[in-house]
């Protein structure tokens, strides 16, 4: 293994760390890290997109045997997501012959949403206790206007997944928050995670058909990540998350405005 290679398995060993100890940074950290090494903007987006999908399949196993999942609340936001992703595939595929301007809104899009992630990350706690105070009343809201609710934001993520890989984890649980605000905390994130597993395997696989797909690249990082998840989840709650958070927030905040600056 050269020493690029072996770079490419300590980001992957990283960015699980993290995301064990967190629950977010999978996608907002690993495509600006290939970005750094130099990989191409399409393909850091589509191999992180199959990364995501192989990482989060594991998490469904487990909050699925816990009954951590609402299938009805996953399907609507996957009647929305999986469209969203095919047109905004078949948009990303009309620029391939374009590849400068497909990288040129591929970065764009990127920074973008890592400064929406930064501030979600950051204000978790506040925009969560917006959720419960101001939350969807489902008294007022009929079902068919709530499942067209979810439908929209799974329509939201999956344009932002399928253009930059990121989207279905801070930003996903924040809204699902918003619209189901008196459903279990472990059910709306094991459903957040469900849904993530779909939304980025189409993506990945829509990415994969364009070519932007690395898979000697996906193998190295899978090789660091699925130990650091490991480690980073029996770690979880040891290191204060007031330090986490914050730190977390100002590293996403910074790649962000550069990649939009």
């Amino acid at each position: 293994m050269d020493v690029g290679n072996f770079g490419f398995v300590v980001a992957g060993l990283v960015v699980g760390f993290i995301v064990g100890m967190t629950g977010v940074g999978g996608g907002s950290l690993m495509t600006p890290i290939l970005l750094w090494f130099g990989i191409n903007p399409a393909t850091a987006v589509g191999t992180d997109l199959l990364y995501a999908a192989i990482t989060k399949s594991g998490g469904v196993l487990v909050h699925k045997r816990n009954n951590n999942i609402d299938w009805k609340i996953t399907g609507w936001l996957t009647l929305g997501s999986v469209p969203a992703v095919l047109l905004t595939l078949w948009f990303l595929s009309s620029l391939h012959e374009a590849p400068d301007a497909l990288n040129r809104i591929i970065k764009q899009a990127l920074g973008v949403v890592l400064l929406l992630t930064a501030l979600a990350v950051l204000f978790k706690k506040a925009l969560l206790g917006f959720a419960h105070r101001r939350g969807v009343d489902h008294s007022r809201i009929s079902p068919s206007k709530l499942n067209g609710l979810t439908v929209l934001t799974g329509l939201i993520l999956g344009t932002m997944v399928a253009l930059t890989s990121i989207g279905a984890g801070a930003l996903g649980t924040v809204a699902l928050f918003i619209l189901y605000p008196f459903l279990p905390t472990r059910r709306l994130v094991g459903t957040e995670i469900a849904h993530a597993v779909p939304l980025t395997l189409v993506a990945g696989l829509g990415h994969a058909s364009m070519g932007n797909m690395n898979w000697e690249l996906l193998g190295f990082l899978l090789m660091g990540s699925l130990p650091g998840i490991y480690l980073g989840s029996h770690l979880a709650g040891r290191v204060s998350d007031g330090l986490l958070r914050p730190f977390l927030a100002l590293m996403l905040f910074t790649i962000g405005y550069k990649l939009v600056f």
